[in-house]
């Protein structure tokens, strides 16, 4: 097993990828953690993290794999690569929800865009890696479901489980071994974060509302700003409906409700067109059904 593994590592550095020992049968890193730092060694000069710490050397990796049957861990943002994670279904998903892959699909389908055809593993739990490498002037990190249902990314900040590697339920195999194509453009997009117009970054105060309006309205934005992940978009439609109460009576100006919503979502993480879409839509529903001064 030490020389499946070790072969494994050295496979994936003739590639220039960058990798570290994960615990064995296990997923996680086995390199010590900060607080048990020695300040030896790599570590010498202060910590060095997994990412900080891959390599693609060989005599290092055949020194490390020494050690133990260490599975394969593999540094996205230092190999230069963008990983596309696809879940299967777990079993606390709702009936009818689908796996990464139909996601995928669904997504290309949307676009007008072919699954791409590049270097491609099976994990232990039945997903797919699809391996890309990183655009050019772009750093890309992280992401969970921003492309679709069981859907995750891996880039700088991340890892993921090398070919070769072995859990108790099942390896890593690969299953298309092509090279590694760049991250088609219009994915990369997606990917991209997106950086707001100045205009919603800074919510002015209201020019005419009534003091209980005021109130309301710095009431109902810090709610929407300080909304974590899961609850943003719902707490932001709650706001604007609440809001939207006051502006047939005058008490608030559309325009002035709709910058300060926009911005208190884009500071709680939405993307600028999902805050214009649910703002729009909920303000709508509020006037439409609001016709009095609130009570």
């Amino acid at each position: 097993m030490n020389a499946h593994l070790l072969n494994a590592a050295l496979d994936a550095a003739e590639r220039r990828w960058r990798v570290f020992p994960l615990r064995p049968s296990d997923k996680r890193p086995a390199l010590h953690g900060e607080t048990a730092c020695p300040g030896t060694g790599d570590c010498a000069a202060g910590h060095r993290k997994w990412e900080q710490r891959a390599t693609a050397d060989p005599d290092r990796i055949r020194s490390a794999w020494s050690a133990g049957a260490f599975n394969v861990g593999l540094a996205t943002g230092p190999s230069g690569l963008v990983v596309v994670d696809l879940d299967p279904v777990k079993a606390k998903d709702p009936k009818g929800t689908p796996d990464g892959v139909t996601s995928l699909q669904a997504l290309c389908e949307r676009a007008g865009q072919t699954v791409p055809a590049t270097y491609r593993t099976r994990t232990a739990s039945g997903g797919h890696h699809l391996y890309f490498t990183a655009p050019d002037g772009v750093r890309l990190g992280n992401s969970t479901g921003r492309l679709g249902k069981h859907i995750d990314t891996r880039a700088h900040g991340g890892y993921v489980v090398a070919a070769g590697s072995t859990l108790p339920h099942g390896t890593y195999d690969v299953v298309d071994p092509t090279e590694p194509v760049p991250l088609p453009e219009w994915l990369c997009a997606l990917l991209t974060p997106r950086q707001p117009s100045r205009a919603l970054m800074v919510a002015p105060a209201p020019v005419r509302a009534s003091r209980y309006a005021a109130a309301a309205l710095r009431a109902e934005t810090a709610a929407v700003a300080g909304a974590g992940e899961g609850v943003r978009n719902w707490t932001l439609v709650r706001a604007a409906r609440a809001l939207g109460r006051f502006i047939p009576s005058g008490d608030l100006d559309r325009h002035e409700v709709e910058q300060a919503l926009n911005s208190a979502g884009l500071r709680a993480g939405l993307r600028e067109n999902e805050c214009r879409a649910a703002v729009t839509s909920a303000l709508n529903w509020s006037v439409a059904n609001n016709s009095g001064r609130p009570a």
